[in-house]
């Protein structure tokens, strides 16, 4: 008997103390949950603010992972999250590109890049500002080494072509987001023309309806004169 009941209070106090802990837990959970989520947004708003111009809103789209920038009714550019591996783990940037498909800049958002070498890829100023109105139909998307225009961190050439391709996949996300806004607006124009059709032809069949409905004088005349003498 003493060692069952020895038993039960054990399970007790353990479930007691699991209870205790979880509350704990979803307490500070609750408490540090808002402040985390702010602070994370703040350092996006930052990232998208760097990456492009002056702008009012910035909408996100979850399924492609990237900001529509409008002012007023002006699109300003697309502030688009790209993320490759680079040489110590994943590379993750914030790729701003304006509508004319410059990029404007980047930043970068998080990285387990080697310190003192492909960590440079967030201080080192000659490679960052290299980005700043970077236009791929004039500058080749990779590192000299490999035949382009972008100047890789010394010693740290892998970093530097992971880069290069986060910037290269957020072009190819931008590509797909012109195509998309091209095919809406052309559907768009088609379903106005098709309207403006309707309409024309809708407004050709009544004047023709009128046409047919309204009698000249002549004729009016000539059939009230044969009604007199039917009498």
């Amino acid at each position: 008997m003493a060692a069952k009941s020895n038993l039960t209070n054990m399970v007790l106090v353990l479930g007691v103390t699991c209870l205790i802990c979880s509350a704990v837990l979803a307490g500070a959970y609750a408490i540090t949950k808002d402040p985390i989520d702010a602070a994370a947004a703040q350092k996006t708003n930052r990232a998208i603010a760097q990456v492009l111009p002056h702008f009012a809103d910035a909408e996100y789209n979850e399924e492609g992972h990237y900001y529509t920038a409008t002012d007023g009714d002006a699109l300003v550019g697309y502030a688009i999250e790209s993320t490759v591996v680079g040489f110590g783990g994943n590379l993750s940037l914030m790729v701003g590109i304006t509508p004319d498909r410059v990029v404007y800049n980047t930043s970068v958002l998080s990285h387990s890049e080697t310190p003192g070498l492909g960590a440079k890829c967030s201080t080192d100023a000659k490679f960052m500002d290299q980005w700043k109105g970077f236009n791929p139909a004039v500058k080749k998307l990779s590192v000299k080494k490999d035949g382009g225009d972008v100047d890789a961190i010394t010693a740290s050439t892998i970093t530097s072509r992971a880069y290069a391709q986060a910037v290269a996949n957020a072009l190819a996300v931008f590509d797909k987001i012109a195509g998309q806004a091209k095919i809406a607006g052309q559907a768009g124009n088609d379903a106005v023309a098709g309207n403006e059709e309707i309409a024309g032809q809708a407004g050709n069949d009544v004047v023709i309806g009128n046409d047919e409905a309204v009698m000249p004088d002549s004729d009016r005349a000539s059939s009230e004169k044969e009604e007199h003498s039917n009498e």
